[in-house]
């Protein structure tokens, strides 16, 4: 289901750091959205690429004029329309994305590009500054994510654990004020669940949130050399 709260650009990133694929979108992106270089993420947009087993691996924050049809794309695919809720023309991912874009930088919309391959859309946001605060005991700076993988190939072969963990690890990384990475997924999504586990995540609760019974999973700083 969409999130409780409602260009492709690396400009701001060490060109160094990213594959070639990522160094051209940077170069045809010079002006992200404002918000994704804001203070409320850490300048999100300059957190550059994080190594994975399956390459490099960036998240990209999203252009609408360039990556509308590919997300719309993979929110008309059944297996994600099952929880995300938003398949239809691009108008429905646009007003999504808009409500995101046009806000003051709490959550940013994201390609996750691996190995200069745009292959799955991440949302990096404000758990704390966002509703779901109200359904769990929240500290400040808590950072959250929702994910998809775009392409029925890249499920259910440990992609995503690899994903989410590197994922976190370049909240941590970056946000140095965050103690904690949160998700919520619906717990009728059981791979979801479990990639979280495998990605380092605990199960810390089972919460009610509107349109949707969650697991929440959580990521600390604290112990997250040893999960």
């Amino acid at each position: 289901m969409p999130p409780t709260d409602p260009g492709l650009s690396l400009s701001s990133a060490d060109p160094r750091q990213l594959p070639p694929e990522c160094r051209a979108l940077s170069e045809d992106g010079r002006r992200p959205p404002a918000p994704a270089s804001g203070p409320l993420l850490d300048n999100l947009a300059g957190w550059g690429a994080a190594d994975t087993p399956a390459g490099p691996f960036a998240l990209v924050p999203v252009r609408p004029d360039r990556d509308l049809d590919r997300i719309t794309g993979w929110m008309n695919d059944p297996a994600v329309a099952a929880f995300w809720e938003l398949a239809g023309p691009p108008e429905t991912t646009a007003a999504h994305l808009r409500g995101q874009l046009d806000g003051d930088g709490r959550s940013v919309p994201c390609l996750g590009v691996l190995a200069g391959v745009p292959m799955s859309y991440w949302e990096i946001y404000r758990a704390d500054l966002d509703p779901l605060a109200r359904h769990y005991a929240a500290r400040p700076q808590d950072t959250g994510v929702h994910l998809l993988i775009g392409g029925a190939g890249d499920r259910g072969r440990g992609l995503g654990s690899a994903l989410l963990r590197a994922t976190a690890d370049l909240v941590l990384d970056h946000r140095p004020r965050c103690t904690r990475v949160i998700a919520e997924p619906d717990l009728r999504n059981t791979a979801s669940v479990a990639a979280f586990l495998s990605a380092g995540f605990r199960y810390a609760a089972e919460i009610e949130l509107p349109g949707k019974r969650a697991a929440l999973m959580v990521r600390d700083r604290a112990r997250r050399h040893l999960l």
